[in-house]
C-alpha cells in the first residue's frame, strides 16, 4: 500500500468515527486535523531515492562478513607449506594447511577450501593487503563495519542509507541476514546518531525471519484502524517536538513494518524459485537457514530495491576464530563456498552483477606462526578480502604481502580506503557525505579514505 492510499483509508475510518459517535467526536475531529496538517510530512518519504554524487557504477551493496578472522594463507593469499622458525627463533611458522590451485582464465590462485569460487575469479578482485582497525575480534569487527574501531559511530549500511535511500519503500533500505550475531553484537549495522530507520533490520533464517511481522488480526480493514488511530497521535505528538529526530525515525519505522507484512513474507520465500536455481544455492526445497537460503534471499532483496544488504555467516562457535586447528575453516567454507559461487553466477545470469557491487571481508587475518597444535593467532597486519561487481575490474590480485604472510610489502588498503572505494562506486565522495552532530561534521571515512582506483574497471 502507498502512502497516500494509507492517508486516504486512515482518514475515511476517522470520519466514520466520528459520524457513528463511537469515540469521542471532538477527540478524533482533533486528529483529523493534525493527519490533514501533517499530510505533506507523510508524503515526504525519507528513505525516498537520493541522486548520488556523481554517475554510480552500482546500485546496491551484497556484503558477505565472516565472524571470526578468516586465515588469508589458508584461503586466497597462499604461502609456502615449509615450516620452520620466524627471524627469531623462536616460532614455529607454518605455510598453508591447504594446497592453492588457479583459476584457468585468471590465474588467480585460491585454496581447495574455495573451489566453486574459484571458478568466478574472473569477476573478482582480490585485495590481499588489507590491514586491520584492530586485533581484537569486537575492535576489528567494528571497525570494519564503521570505520571506528573503539568509539561508536554509524554503519556503512546506515551511511549508504542515509546518503542514497532506497528504491522500494515496502522494505527496509538495510537488511542484515544473521543468524547469529558477530562480534561486536548490533553495533556492526547501528545509525547510531543518523536517524533510526536508516539502523539495519535483522533478519533470523527461519520459519519467521522477522518477527512479529504476522498481524494480530486477519482482517486488515481493524488492523487499519489500530495503526491509523495510533500514527495519528503519534503524529499530533511530533507535531510540538520537530526536532525529535527518534520520535520522527520510530514512526517512519511503524509505517515500514506496516508495508512488510506483504512485501517481507514474498521476498523471504524462495519456494517460487525453480529446482535448478534451489539446486545451485546448494538448497533443498522447504528449507529457510543455512547460507544458501541467505544467499538466495539476498538476491532476490537486490532484485526488489533493497539498497545495502549484509549476510553474517556465523557468529557462534565455531566460527573461522582457529587457534588450535586450522582445519576448523573446511566445514565453515564448505557451508558457503558453493552459495557465495552461486550468488554471482545468478547476478551475472541476469545482468545484476554489473550494478551490484558484492564484497566480502573479515575482521582480520591469521598468524604466519603456530598456535596451539595447528592454529594460528590473531593478525591485524594484513589479510585479504575482495570484492566483485559493481564497477570492480575482475581477474586481478591488488597489494602483496611477504613471503610468509606477516607484513604487507605492497598497496597497503586501511578500512577507511575500502569504504571510501564502495562509497565511491556507489557515486558517492566520501568526504561530502556528512551529518553534523554534536557540534560537527561525521562522516564513514572520519578524516581519511583513499580511493583505491588501480582496482576499478
Amino acid at each position: 500500500m502507498n502512502a497516500s492510499h494509507s492517508l486516504l483509508s486512515r482518514r475515511s475510518m476517522i470520519r466514520s468515527m466520528v459520524g457513528g459517535s463511537i469515540l469521542l467526536p471532538g477527540i478524533l475531529s482533533e486528529l483529523l486535523a493534525e493527519d490533514e496538517v501533517g499530510s505533506s510530512a507523510s508524503s515526504s518519504q525519507p528513505l525516498t531515492p537520493k541522486s548520488p554524487h556523481f554517475a554510480p557504477k552500482a546500485k546496491r551493496v551484497i556484503f558477505l562478513f565472516a565472524t571470526g578472522g578468516v586465515s588469508h594463507i589458508e584461503t586466497f593469499d597462499p604461502k609456502s607449506s615449509a615450516n620452520g622458525r620466524d627471524g627469531s627463533g623462536k616460532d614455529k611458522l607454518m605455510g598453508s594447511v591447504f594446497p592453492y590451485s588457479a583459476n584457468k582464465r585468471c590465474g588467480t590462485e585460491v585454496s581447495d577450501l574455495f573451489p566453486h569460487l574459484r571458478e568466478s575469479m574472473d569477476d573478482i578482485c582480490v585485495i590481499r593487503s588489507m590491514k586491520s582497525a584492530h586485533f581484537d575480534h569486537t575492535e576489528a569487527a567494528v571497525g570494519m563495519h564503521t570505520g571506528s574501531p573503539t568509539f561508536a559511530r554509524p554503519s556503512m549500511g546506515s551511511w549508504i542509507s542515509y546518503g542514497l535511500g532506497t528504491f522500494n519503500q515496502n522494505l527496509p533500505s538495510f537488511i542484515v541476514i544473521a543468524p547469529h550475531l558477530p562480534y561486536g553484537g548490533t553495533q556492526v549495522y547501528a545509525s547510531d546518531f543518523l536517524p533510526a530507520y536508516h539502523q539495519g533490520t535483522r533478519v533470523i533464517p527461519g520459519e519467521q525471519p522477522i518477527e512479529n511481522l504476522v498481524p494480530r488480526t486477519k482482517l486488515r480493514e481493524i488492523q487499519e484502524l489500530e495503526l491509523g488511530l495510533t500514527d495519528a497521535f503519534n503524529r499530533g505528538h511530533l507535531k510540538s517536538r520537530q526536532d525529535d529526530v527518534q520520535l520522527a525515525a520510530r514512526i517512519k519505522s511503524y509505517e515500514t513494518a506496516f508495508q512488510m507484512q506483504t512485501a517481507g513474507p514474498e521476498a523471504f520465500d524462495v519456494n517460487s524459485e525453480d529446482d535448478a536455481t534451489l539446486d545451485e544455492y546448494a538448497l533443498k526445497r522447504g528449507e529457510n537457514t543455512g547460507f544458501g537460503w541467505q544467499c538466495l534471499v539476498a538476491r532476490r532483496l537486490a532484485e526488489r530495491g533493497v539498497r545495502f544488504i549484509e549476510l553474517i555467516d556465523t557468529g557462534s562457535r565455531p566460527n573461522w576464530d582457529s587457534h588450535g586447528e586450522m582445519k576448523e575453516h573446511e566445514p565453515l567454507a564448505k557451508a558457503v563456498d558453493q552459495p557465495i559461487a552461486a550468488l554471482i553466477k545468478d547476478l551475472k545470469r541476469r545482468s545484476m552483477l554489473e550494478e551490484t557491487l558484492i564484497v566480502w571481508a573479515t575482521e582480520f587475518g591469521r598468524t604466519p606462526t603456530k598456535e596451539g597444535k595447528n592454529g594460528r593467532g590473531h593478525h591485524g597486519d594484513c589479510f585479504s578480502v575482495w570484492l566483485a561487481g559493481g564497477g570492480i575490474k575482475g581477474g586481478i590480485v591488488h597489494g602483496e604481502t611477504d613471503e610468509i604472510g606477516k607484513s604487507i610489502v605492497r598497496d597497503k588498503v586501511e578500512v577507511h580506503d575500502l569504504h571510501a572505494t564502495i562509497l565511491h562506486l556507489l557515486g558517492i565522495n566520501h568526504t561530502k557525505l556528512t551529518y553534523r552532530h554534536a557540534g560537527r561534521d561525521f562522516r564513514l571515512t572520519d578524516v581519511h579514505g583513499n580511493i583505491v582506483k588501480e582496482i576499478l574497471a
